[in-house]
């Protein structure tokens, strides 16, 4: 890093927007669990609980795509400062629902529907919100600051939603996570986003050339496949993980201590991304993704208890360094005017890769027994995350032009040859 560069947070707009996004994501961090406890206590059934989850996730997969055009198509503060206002007046309808002490569940299942839509719109502008603030050459630190706050935000949160839930109640882990929606979309409203705008054209059109965007670079499409097993995989871990630590282990201590080492070495992989230079950014990075095989793989052989956390700590540890060097890889190779468009796509295959875990992990648990499952979501993260080193735009991605072009060429002779 040139020593004249200065810091991101020496940036006012970026300094706001990171202060705004760190209280969004402990805000965000706290839901799931108070969510939980709270429909249970409300309606005593998880199947209810279910429903309210799935009104959550399935707008959000179905608008993904369309929040990236609109992404594109408006700038990112305006479609940010709205989607956290919508988000501040679900959140807060949800959280007075339950502390009135009479919830109704079609009530929550609707406002966390609208809530899930709006996030729909909120996710694809997460870079151009970036790039729009951050000059390129710093875009690798505002990356790992944010995933540095990302992780201690899952660290932290579950504790926060603890006190909250035991002391005061659920409700007002949803009041909270209002107030910093609310606090967001105050400080982006004092920030200015460069923004680059569209052509106008058709809503098809611009799907279509997001996904032509998507689709000439090798690198990118590639590895979103590699993800999208990764998510699958952490589905079937989360679902089956429980029950293998009752089985084969101290129960809930080890789960317990299982996911705070985990939590530990997303931060610990964040804090690294931030000082790492990876000559192949895209290779490195997918190469840390396959390290989520080993606490699978572990936990379907019994393994030592020790050995199990820590190979999840390694795991972990991995995607906390992919987000960041991630990000700013694709930061800086899609066009800013697509960027929205691309990265949705991105999130589209990660999260419906995890409601495909979740069904079927239970299914096959019970038909060949929870070892099955697992060894087959490790092959599958494995074989996906490392099969991208044989891409060519993986293995060229981040190296000089000489270089890349040198090994194309050799590439190009192998085939020919073949």
């Amino acid at each position: 890093m040139p020593p004249s560069l200065p810091h991101p947070l020496r940036t006012r707009a970026f300094r706001l927007l990171f202060i705004g996004r760190s209280l969004s994501l402990l805000g965000d961090a706290m839901i799931p669990a108070a969510l939980a406890l709270a429909v249970y206590l409300a309606t005593g059934s998880t199947a209810d609980l279910a429903l309210v989850l799935g009104c959550s996730i399935v707008p959000k997969l179905l608008l993904l795509p369309v929040g990236g055009v609109i992404g594109d198509r408006l700038n990112a503060r305006t479609v940010a400062l709205t989607t956290d206002l919508v988000r501040c007046a679900t959140q807060l309808f949800v959280g007075v629902e339950l502390l009135g002490g009479e919830p109704r569940l079609w009530q929550i299942a609707l406002a966390e529907a609208l809530g899930g839509a709006a996030s729909a719109f909120a996710m694809p502008v997460t870079a151009p919100l970036l790039t729009g603030t951050v000059e390129e050459e710093n875009r690798r630190r505002a990356n790992a600051l944010i995933g540095v706050v990302a992780s201690a935000a899952r660290v932290g949160g579950p504790a926060l939603a603890g006190v909250l839930i035991l002391t005061a109640g659920p409700g007002w882990a949803f009041v909270l996570d209002s107030a910093s929606f609310a606090v967001s979309a105050a400080l982006l409203s004092a920030i200015r986003v460069r923004h680059v705008p569209l052509p106008r054209s058709s809503l098809a059109a611009d799907l279509k050339e997001g996904w032509s965007e998507v689709r000439s670079r090798d690198w990118y499409w590639t590895s979103l496949f590699a993800h999208s097993a990764w998510n699958g995989a952490a589905a079937v871990l989360m679902t089956l993980g429980p029950a293998v630590a009752f089985e084969q282990f101290d129960g809930k201590a080890f789960w317990v201590v299982f996911l705070q080492t985990g939590a530990v070495g997303l931060l610990l992989g964040s804090l690294a991304a931030g000082r790492a230079r990876p000559k192949r950014p895209i290779l490195v990075a997918n190469l840390s993704l396959a390290t989520y095989a080993l606490p699978l793989t572990l936990l379907a052989l019994s393994a030592p208890a020790p050995l199990a956390i820590a190979a999840y700590g390694i795991a972990m540890a991995g995607l906390g360094f992919l987000s960041p060097v991630w990000e700013t890889a694709v930061q800086s190779a899609v066009p800013a005017h697509a960027l929205a468009r691309v990265t949705s796509y991105d999130w589209l295959l990660s999260l419906a890769a995890m409601p495909v875990g979740y069904a079927l992990a239970p299914l096959a648990a019970d038909a060949w027994g929870t070892a099955t499952p697992l060894l087959v979501a490790a092959a599958v993260v494995g074989g996906a995350c490392l099969a991208t080193a044989a891409v060519p735009g993986v293995r060229r991605f981040g190296r000089a032009p000489a270089a890349a072009k040198a090994e194309a060429d050799a590439d190009a002779f192998t085939e020919a040859a073949v």
